[in-house]
């Protein structure tokens, strides 16, 4: 009798619920940030390479 009170007050508790929540919130937005950074990356490292080559190129005067 002790076990099936102690199931159904285990089945009553919802306080690991917000715990499976949160755990599942962070990881859905790790996932997107990971997306994100690499559909930008090769973006950026384009632009990079053409500043880059821009700023070889200029001059600068003296006097």
């Amino acid at each position: 009798m002790k076990l099936f009170k102690l199931a159904k007050k285990f089945r009553a508790e919802e306080d690991g619920a917000v715990t499976v929540d949160w755990v599942v919130l962070t990881a859905a937005i790790v996932g997107l940030g990971i997306a994100v950074l690499t559909s930008v990356s090769g973006g950026t490292t384009s632009l990079a390479d053409k500043v880059s080559s821009s700023l070889s190129a200029m001059t600068i005067m003296t006097h």
